[in-house]
């Protein structure tokens, strides 16, 4: 198991027995390289931890546990951990900042309790098999454990054909269940408790001017930054030239003694490439900058995705999400990131779609017209006049819907309607009750009368983020031995920005506003004002000219047309219409390709 995650952790092992516990670990050495050596146990050797990741207030928590007579032997974070479990049992990982996935074996009480971070940075799958309880960083440990069976959860492939990924706690197969955001987990005896530990509240709001809020915002920033900047290894930043990864590293280049190493990626296509715009905030800030233009070979690249992702997973970003993992990987051992942003400062056109389409249902029938223009100037100008009528009339008829069904019909990539002309009558019926709402449905609850924009951002935090952006950065880059730090993913920095009223995140179309503010006098103007544009690979092309052969002869082979998933006519149409220029179905051509790909690797 520990081998088949070996490139999460290229420079130690470590292991643990005891009675009916065994422990294994692979490490990527960045904090104590010498001494941090685990498994690392507590004070009396009687309670043993296993960690992956970061946590950045280890040396206040080490601080104040001495204090309470604590005796510590490593300077590691990990033996921080440890005895915060002593100290506070179950309570441990609300006193923890950072990411991070641990397991703890209580040889007193035997007794398994692991835990992972608040957004879910870390992975942690697990499976209770035959009184076994198995877990692991990756479906590739896991699955090298003789107990764990690879029956296909149709459940699991039912959502990731609306969200492009597997949706927690499920898992591709029947016998693995991921771990929640936020949760914990404790194993006794055979039996487990599993407890949340923390949501972010949007209900209670500062009473704060806007100059106040700025001043806020840009402090409890640099604080996520400056805590993320600890390393005994060479350390850099992910800069796109978007407005979060721009100002993470201007707030590095504030704190840094050197020029701050930068890395971004490039191609061809000149529609996908951002180069120009993060070579602006490079200069701007005097940053030691390298740049790759990658002429990406999907052939090359897509098996390796497929090995490390382990189930479905049909986010094409993780395409140029790999590449500059690896491209950074040859300078430092520790990239930042500008992830989160977008989830908490409200970074996404949708927010403004969400709330557009809540004015609209309640005003009168005459007043409505000046919203529906709102609406199309949400749409990028360079959209085709069909592309723009289409996207009106989703606007139109999402405004209708229920808030939940509305952000689906926005994020989703076949619908009830798609899948009713996609699915097999065998794949219907096993899945007709089966409700893609239902995964968001308890956070449009749970957001407690929040207004539109905090409610979506709530759901972003909780599904989205930890189930496709969180699995998509952390694979890609610790496939290449990189660990990826996201000041905006802090827990202080969400809380921060969930306490803010809406206004100042969303300002009529305005997407992160107050951000946009308080980062005038940090980056240059241009960068501020552009569109957004999002980490894309020109797939649709792509599948027009140079990977049109490889996905016919996959997702149109005998083997995929006899799975009993889909009806061979409606893939094959897909396929005709999109390769003759009819109809954009980029998306979902790639969800099933990566879909079949998962197939032949992991089943077949």
């Amino acid at each position: 198991m520990c081998d088949a995650i070996r490139h999460r952790g290229p420079d130690d092992d470590g292991f643990y027995f005891n009675g009916p516990a065994g422990l294994g670990m692979r490490r990527l050495s960045i904090i104590d390289v010498a001494g941090g050596h685990q498994p690392i146990h507590n004070q009396d050797r009687t309670a043993w931890i296993v960690f992956n990741g970061e946590i950045y207030n280890y040396r206040e928590l080490r601080e104040k546990l001495e204090k309470l007579g604590h005796t510590f032997y490593t300077n590691s974070d990990t033996e921080a951990i440890v005895h915060t479990y002593d100290q506070y049992g179950a309570d441990c990982p609300k006193h923890l900042r950072g990411m991070f996935a641990f397991a703890i074996w209580d040889e007193r009480t035997e007794e398994l309790f692991i835990a992972r971070d608040r957004v879910g940075k870390k992975p942690l799958l697990y499976a209770h098999v035959n009184g076994k309880f198995i877990f692991g960083s990756e479906f590739s440990a896991l699955l090298q454990h003789p107990a764990i069976g690879k029956n296909i959860d149709t459940e699991a492939l039912h959502h990731y054909l609306s969200f492009m990924c597997v949706p927690a706690p499920l898992t591709a197969y029947k016998a693995i269940r991921k771990l929640e955001p936020a949760h914990s987990l404790r194993w006794r005896k055979g039996e487990i408790r599993i407890e949340r530990y923390w949501q972010p509240d949007f209900t209670q709001k500062l009473k704060i001017d806007e100059h106040e809020a700025g001043e806020q915002a840009i402090e409890v920033l640099r604080d996520a930054v400056q805590v993320r900047l600890m390393s005994e290894v060479p350390l850099g930043a992910f800069l796109s030239g978007g407005i979060d990864s721009s100002a993470v590293v201007a707030l590095m280049s504030e704190v840094s003694a050197e020029p701050v190493k930068t890395f971004s990626i490039g191609f061809e296509e000149q529609d996908f490439s951002e180069l120009h715009h993060a070579r602006r905030v490079a200069e701007h800030v005097g940053a030691d900058h390298h740049e790759f233009i990658v002429r990406p070979d999907a052939l090359e690249v897509l098996p390796t995705l497929v090995e490390h992702y382990g189930e479905p997973y049909a986010d094409s970003s993780a395409i140029p999400t790999y590449y500059v993992a690896r491209e950074t990987r040859k300078h430092v051992t520790v990239a930042l990131n500008g992830d989160g942003g977008d989830e908490s400062f409200a970074g996404y056109e949708r927010y403004a779609a969400m709330r557009l389409a809540e004015r609209y249902r309640r005003i009168p029938a005459v007043l409505r017209e000046s919203v529906v223009r709102q609406a199309i100037d949400l749409i990028p100008s360079s959209a085709t006049k069909r592309s723009r009528i289409k996207d009106v009339q989703r606007f139109l008829g999402a405004a209708s819907l229920p808030k939940a069904e509305r952000y689906l019909r926005w994020v989703s990539v076949f619908d009830t309607t798609a899948k009713l002309d996609l699915y097999s009558s065998n794949f219907w019926h096993e899945t007709q009750n089966l409700q893609a709402g239902e995964m968001l449905d308890p956070w449009f609850a749970r957001a407690n009368g929040s207004g539109i924009v905090d409610t979506a951002l709530l759901a972003d935090i909780m599904t989205y983020l930890p189930n496709d952006l969180l699995v998509k950065v952390d694979i890609a880059t610790m496939a290449v031995s990189l660990e990826a730090r996201s000041p905006f993913l802090d827990h202080k920095v969400i809380e921060f920005a969930a306490s803010l009223p809406e206004k100042y995140k969303l300002r009529g179309l305005t997407t992160k506003y107050l951000l946009k503010q308080i980062l005038k006098k940090l980056l240059p103007q241009e960068n501020l004002n552009r569109r957004k544009m999002g980490f894309g690979v020109p797939i649709g092309h792509w599948f027009r000219g140079q990977l049109q052969p490889f996905l016919r002869e996959t997702i149109l082979s005998e083997k995929a047309l006899k799975r009993g998933l889909f009806k061979p006519e409606a893939v094959k149409q897909m396929v005709e219409l999109h390769t003759r220029g009819e109809r954009d179905h980029s998306n979902q051509l790639w969800t099933l390709l990566m879909l079949e790909l998962w197939f032949q690797r992991f089943i077949d």
